[in-house]
């Protein structure tokens, strides 16, 4: 991790009581092998779900059980993209500050 600063990496598990979990090191060892593995098929398994949901939608007159559990699946499914977002986002390198930002509200005055 380049720039000096470093933080832990949140891992794409929980404890046993549902607390994140992390790992502290320079990301090339094998927890970080199998945490990025795990991430993987995580997202994988959420775009499948993502097909599955989109064929339910089309079908109409689905089963209310049915629409339960894949909302259900598609909650789980989120919860893991947004942990893994966080997860890679923190392992960013800081933007340089940009004088010109687009994002920055800009008083154009003629």
């Amino acid at each position: 991790m380049g720039g000096g600063t470093h933080e832990a990496r949140l891992l794409p598990w929980s404890s046993p009581e549902g607390k994140p979990c992390y790992l502290d090191g320079d990301g090339t060892g094998y927890i970080s092998r199998v945490a990025d593995t795990i991430e993987n098929v995580q997202l994988g398994m959420a775009g499948d779900l993502l097909v599955h949901a989109d064929d339910l939608l089309a079908e109409g007159g689905v089963a209310p059980d049915r629409l339960r559990l894949t909302l259900e699946q598609l909650t789980e499914a989120l919860r893991n993209v947004h942990r893994i977002a966080e997860s890679r986002g923190a392992r960013l390198p800081a933007a340089p500050e940009d004088p010109a930002d687009p994002m920055d509200p800009v008083d154009d005055v003629a």
